[in-house]
């Protein structure tokens, strides 16, 4: 009577393991989910957190993971367990309110913010963190950045799929054929999130699902979950729908930076290839984004026009906050991945 068994102990095998806790709050999560008894939290505790710290961002992603592969040894019906829901509305709250603080200025000029992403700088004078790696960046420095954007890209487009059922006529038609070009247009080889574990395994790095939960410090983890909160929550999808673009516009020029890097460092042609894909992929979704997804959706719903501006500012304030942890690191000579010591 085993043998039904078998099939979730294969599973199993390629889930990641919970992480290690970061504090208090992130331990009660994580003892809960590994099957023994903990309290959660009170609200008070969450309200106490820093809003962008190590233990809320931890417990948050954990809790969001649980929507997507979820872990190893983790019951399925905790997906939707009550209590869990309760504690990860009381952490959305503390990190909206910094977001909203920190980030939204209350701007409903959509069209001026998307001329804000297409504002490359002078070659010489970009400070961001693919400027840094395609000049001076080497391979240990890819080899992290790699790991940190591993908690994205090995689901990519996987966060941006919620909105879908969200939107309708226009936008819905552009999104999905975005993300269809992201899910490899049908082909299993080409699946951007297959790309980026080839793009792993040339840089010597484990392509496993994952992998480096425990090295990515807090604002890596805070630029997933934004996506996340942003996706799973009709309240706000128009937010998704401008993170969305941001990304979209961002990144053709940003991946042709980071293929320069790789090849410029002796990378692998996997590493390449990635980056290379999205520099043509994502210059044609830039203007799909702009003119059909934000285009269709405004013309549905123009009251969300300051939720797209929104969710544009959020991932613009939450990329910085990543450069700020990482850069500084990198041109010390010093790691930027989480240790011992945080």
């Amino acid at each position: 009577m085993s043998a039904p068994a078998e099939p979730r102990q294969r599973e199993d095998r390629a889930l990641p393991v919970l992480p290690a806790p970061r504090g208090d709050l992130s331990r009660a999560v994580i003892t809960l989910l590994s099957g023994r008894e903990a309290a959660l939290p009170a609200e008070a505790a969450w309200e106490r957190a820093d809003p962008y710290g190590d233990d809320l961002h931890l417990a948050l992603y954990v809790l969001y993971e649980l929507h997507y592969r979820s872990f190893a040894g983790v019951a399925d019906t905790l997906e939707w367990d009550p209590a869990l829901l309760g504690v990860r509305a009381a952490a959305e709250r503390v990190f909206l309110r910094a977001l909203r603080e920190d980030a939204g200025a209350g701007s409903t000029d959509v069209a001026t913010a998307l001329d804000g992403l297409l504002a490359e700088p002078v070659p010489r004078e970009g400070t961001g963190v693919s400027h840094h790696l395609e000049r001076d960046g080497e391979l240990w420095q890819l080899r992290e950045y790699a790991a940190v954007r591993s908690l994205y890209h090995l689901k990519e487009a996987d966060p941006h799929l919620w909105v879908v059922p969200r939107l309708r006529g226009r936008a819905k038609a552009a999104m999905v054929a975005v993300e269809y070009d992201e899910f490899g247009a049908g082909r299993a080889d080409r699946v951007h999130a297959r790309l980026f574990a080839e793009l792993m395994a040339d840089l010597g790095l484990s392509p496993a699902y994952g992998r480096y939960l425990d090295a990515a410090p807090a604002p890596a983890l805070a630029v997933v979950n934004m996506m996340s909160m942003l996706g799973l929550h009709r309240r706000w999808r128009g937010a998704l729908v401008g993170h969305f673009a941001a990304v979209e516009i961002t990144s053709s020029p940003g991946s042709r930076r980071l293929a320069a890097a790789m090849r410029r460092t002796g990378a692998g042609p996997a590493a390449q290839r990635f980056y290379d894909e999205h520099v043509e992929a994502d210059a044609v979704h830039e203007q799909v984004v702009r003119r059909e997804v934000i285009g269709g959706l405004l013309a549905d719903e123009p009251h969300l026009a300051g939720d797209v501006v929104f969710g544009i500012e959020v991932t613009e304030h939450l990329e910085q906050r990543l450069a700020d942890r990482l850069l500084p690191r990198w041109r010390a000579g010093r790691s930027a991945l989480r240790g011992p010591d945080g």
